[in-house]
């Protein structure tokens, strides 16, 4: 089972990158394969370490995928050299354990060594799931055709229209205006 998530991480300097990731468990290690080139990849690799954070502000999504907002605040983790987002619902600090390299995607293992819970989680929301597959979406669009993506978008609306709060109204928007930005691109 793959869980959306964002990671978080710091390089040797401690400037916080943020990005939203699929990750794996086995029981206490998380598996983390980010692609090359990667910040991420980057920062884990110099720091050993990096922070997975649960939320459900899907901002963090769509504006991490389509440039429109990325700074969000961060805190300092608690046990290894990286930074949480501040507004987490709960967060788990991760150790680098093992590097299964590969020259596109390398598999890294990471141990938890901290758990955090900081608000409780509210209930599913089938929007916040629409903007996170809206975000995948945007994230795959140079390969996408877009009669896909305009089949996916009408299917997504639905539930944005029927259950979206402010914020997810918000961040669809991004999303929106990065599948426009792209077609404009394409067409020059």
């Amino acid at each position: 089972m793959i869980y959306e998530t964002i990671v978080t991480t710091a390089d040797r300097d401690g400037r916080p990158h943020i990005a939203p990731m699929g990750v794996r468990f086995e029981q206490d290690v998380a598996i983390l394969a980010p692609f090359r080139p990667s910040t991420t990849l980057d920062n884990v690799l110099s720091t050993k370490s990096a922070v997975i954070n649960f939320t459900t502000d899907v901002r963090v999504f769509a504006g991490c995928v389509t440039g429109f907002a990325r700074d969000w605040p961060t805190v300092a983790a608690n046990a290894v050299p990286s930074v949480r987002l501040a507004t987490t619902l709960a967060h788990t600090e991760l150790r680098l354990a093992e590097i299964l390299d590969d020259e596109t995607r390398p598999t890294l293992r990471m141990e938890c060594v901290h758990r955090a819970t900081h608000a409780p989680f509210a209930g599913f929301n089938r929007a916040q799931a629409a903007v996170v597959e809206g975000a995948i979406l945007v994230s795959r669009l140079f390969m996408l055709p877009p009669e896909k993506v305009d089949s996916e978008i009408a299917y997504l609306r639905i539930a944005i229209d029927k259950t979206a709060g402010d914020a997810e109204r918000e961040a669809w928007q991004w999303i929106l205006r990065a599948i426009e930005v792209h077609r404009a691109k394409a067409l020059t």
